[in-house]
């Protein structure tokens, strides 16, 4: 039987089904490695080549374009920037980590395949994230792009963008609260 409320565009075939779950299976686990600080095992869903941006909004409400030139939130061009940033949580060489440990809950909502070029797919979804420190509790949510490989026996993160869209931020940013 056909079902007349889905548009034909729709319809997905087995395989796009499955890379879809795979998909979200993999944002799911990141998410889970961050709330419970797993942050060794979330180092490995980036490729040591990946790409980590979140650009600021410019005084003309528009995103900055180019992380060489223009202010970011977040930057690093490789995995390595990521670790390094990992060792200074983990060692308490973060002001925006010091004890007491925050805490976070991430949810992710409306999961896109926007391209699949043979191993590697696009992906964009919304998300939001408590975060809780100091018995106050802030919430961040924006968009994330991503390219994701999917030849190896598990996913890896290739380039990941994220918009924050809270328009006023009271403290550092950082990689676990988004």
């Amino acid at each position: 039987m056909t079902n007349l409320t889905i548009p034909a565009a729709a319809l997905k075939s087995a395989e796009e089904i499955a890379t879809l779950e795979t998909v979200r299976a993999f944002l799911y686990k990141e998410a889970r490695l961050l709330d419970d600080r797993q942050f060794d095992e979330w180092l490995q869903c980036y490729h040591p080549d990946s790409e980590f941006w979140m650009p600021a909004w410019d005084v003309d409400d528009r995103l900055t374009g180019d992380p060489q030139n223009e202010i970011s939130l977040i930057y690093y061009d490789n995995r390595g920037g990521i670790e390094d940033r990992v060792f200074r949580i983990k060692t308490d060489r973060s002001s925006a980590t010091s004890l007491p440990e925050p805490r976070t809950g991430h949810n992710i909502t409306d999961v896109e395949i926007m391209a699949h070029d043979g191993d590697q797919v696009k992906v964009r979804f919304n998300w939001f994230t408590l975060y809780f420190r100091y018995n106050t509790t802030d919430t961040y949510f924006g968009t994330s792009h991503y390219t994701i490989d999917l030849a190896g026996s598990e996913p890896v993160i290739m380039k990941k963008k994220v918009v924050l869209k809270n328009d006023y931020i009271h403290h550092v940013v950082d990689v676990y609260m988004i």
